[in-house]
């Protein structure tokens, strides 16, 4: 379940994405149907991936799709089952391509559906403050309360027993139960996707969700990203300080306490029982292990392994650390 909220517009004929890409005399057949664009964990035979980076050698080489867009120097890493598409800047072109398929996932305006809560069949059902909006296709479980000023924008899922602050903005996201998110967050806007091209910045589309799972607490003035290729996933019982940026595809696992205005860029995966203190960076597409520590004020620049200790810029062991700094 990637995108459940945006409508695809395909399929498309390979021939359509190549035109779009300016791909002339390519050797492939053109009247192949692509079906979606995915990342290259989760393709299947009938969609298009990409592949820019050397991280993602062993991804690419089992990914199942059956074009990828890549480079001359990549493509040599992709199974003989995938046709590699062969551009100078793959992520101008992923998102060229991303928004043939969603074209609705490119921008983010408010959201002109929502209406007084008191005109819709949650009047009765939730406890809510002085202008609450609710948009469509929203669904609310029991005993939830929303705070004063609060827009539940369009493609939102709260599950029983949750509570949601004030002057807090929600969309396209899926929020189990029991859950608090307090007040001045902003879950499920679309992250910060942008690539030069040439004189100007091409956004990227976001086509992932927001899923936070039970018992989880967001707090105060926080922001969590949706995904752009994936989802962005708070998993149970993790519990967030204020003013946190989570970007998108970032994953979170179980149990973990980050503290006040920690930064964590996108698509980084962070263990379970992972404490982070306040003010700390995680730099993008860095794993985080399972049952770390990362001491408040560390910048994390390379992965974590599990059981870990880390502080100081670049975060490095507690104990070289305490040794460095004497």
């Amino acid at each position: 379940m990637l995108n459940p909220f945006f409508k695809n517009n395909g399929p498309f004929l390979v021939s359509d994405i190549l035109i779009t890409l300016k791909i002339e005399n390519y050797h492939v057949k053109k009247n192949i149907e692509v079906k979606d664009i995915k990342d290259l964990n989760n393709s299947n035979s009938s969609d298009i991936t990409f592949f820019h980076s050397k991280k993602y050698v062993n991804l690419a080489k089992s990914t199942k799709a059956s074009f990828c867009i890549t480079t001359e120097s990549l493509k040599k890493e992709l199974p003989t089952s995938c046709v590699p598409l062969v551009v100078e800047n793959v992520l101008v072109s992923v998102s060229k391509i991303t928004s043939m398929f969603y074209p609705d996932a490119i921008n983010d305006d408010f959201d002109d559906s929502a209406i007084d809560i008191n005109q819709t069949n949650f009047k009765d059902k939730v406890i809510s403050g002085k202008n609450v909006l609710i948009g469509k296709n929203v669904s609310i479980g029991q005993n939830c309360k929303i705070g004063h000023n609060t827009i539940i924008e369009k493609n939102v899922s709260i599950g029983d027993n949750c509570s949601i602050g004030s002057n807090t903005i929600i969309r396209n996201s899926l929020i189990s139960k029991n859950v608090k998110i307090l007040d001045n967050c902003v879950v499920g806007k679309h992250g910060f996707g942008f690539f030069p091209n040439k004189n100007k910045n091409l956004r990227f589309p976001h086509i992932g969700i927001v899923i936070i799972e039970e018992n989880c607490e967001i707090g105060c003035g926080s922001t969590i990203d949706r995904g752009s290729m994936s989802n962005t996933v708070i998993c149970k019982n993790t519990y967030l300080d204020n003013q946190i940026h989570i970007a998108h595809n970032v994953k979170i696992g179980e149990n973990s306490i980050i503290a006040g205005q920690v930064g964590i860029a996108g698509s980084s995966i962070i263990g379970s029982n992972v404490r982070i203190g306040g003010q700390a960076g995680i730099s993008g597409h860095i794993k985080v292990g399972n049952n770390v520590e990362i001491g408040g004020g560390s910048g994390v620049i390379r992965n974590i392994p599990d059981n870990t200790k880390v502080m100081g810029y670049p975060a490095k062991n507690i104990r070289e650390f305490l040794r460095d700094n004497k």
